[in-house]
């Protein structure tokens, strides 16, 4: 679990990265919560409520709300009850997410191609991008902005976006979107399926993806590819902060 975690990081990098130990902080401005989270893998290499305070401190450094991301069921659950944090409940995304993998050729069809459209970050980033949206969404490993267009010569309208990067072995997958106006017409299955075919391209042979445990739709949508649910991970945060 720890080092699929690791990649999925790698493939997601936040503006500002400082390790801990094995631990690392992470802030974007505020653009996700996974980039401005601390990923709690492994020893931080101080006691957890001396790491938590030096979280706290590189948290309020960059303006950003003291976060964990931490794995469901890890042993630093308890040391982070104990140190006075709770499970954040009141995270936009949902305090709990789903991690689930799978094997890209049993879904790959076609070949995506990554292209930096307007209307891609339109759909994945919204309307004004900021520095850090750029950063996290435009960095991290192999890179593909794949999308699928109105006429389907890349000049049109974007229907459906994903993101997907290659780190290792493992195909990141996210911020897959589709226009509502062009919803079930199977145009996120196609997408994934080009995305697939991408990334064996470049020798993944796996997929990633970290999706809220409400998303219903997404992880059906995962599921009919041959995903399956690999761990949970959990956003905790002070509780008074």
């Amino acid at each position: 679990m720890d080092h699929l975690e690791t990649l999925c990081a790698r493939a997601w990098p936040a503006l500002a990265e400082v390790p801990l130990g094995d631990w690392l902080m992470r802030a974007a401005d505020g653009f996700t919560g996974r980039a401005n989270s601390t990923l709690t893998c492994g020893d931080p290499g101080v006691p957890v409520p001396l790491a938590l305070i030096t979280v706290e401190g590189f948290a309020r450094e960059h303006g950003i709300k003291p976060a964990a991301h931490v794995i469901r069921g890890s042993v630093h659950e308890e040391a982070f009850e104990a140190a006075g944090w709770r499970v954040d409940l009141d995270h936009p995304g949902g305090a709990e997410s789903l991690v689930m993998t799978g094997p890209l050729e049993k879904f790959a069809s076609g070949v995506a191609v990554s292209r930096d459209l307007p209307g891609w970050w339109d759909m994945t980033a919204g309307s004004e991008v900021t520095t850090a949206q750029r950063h996290v969404l435009g960095s991290g490993g192999d890179v593909c902005f794949a999308s699928l267009t109105e006429d389907g010569t890349g000049d049109g309208t974007v229907t459906a976006a994903v993101r997907g990067a290659v780190v290792e072995d493992v195909l990141h997958v996210a911020r897959l979107a589709v226009r509502p106006s062009h919803r079930r017409r199977g145009l996120a299955r196609r997408l994934m399926g080009e995305l697939a075919g991408w990334g064996l391209e470049r020798g993944a042979t796996t997929c990633a993806l970290q999706v809220a445990e409400h998303n219903g739709a997404a992880i059906g949508l995962y599921e009919e590819l041959g995903c399956t649910e690999h761990h949970r991970y959990r956003y905790w945060t002070p509780a008074v902060s």
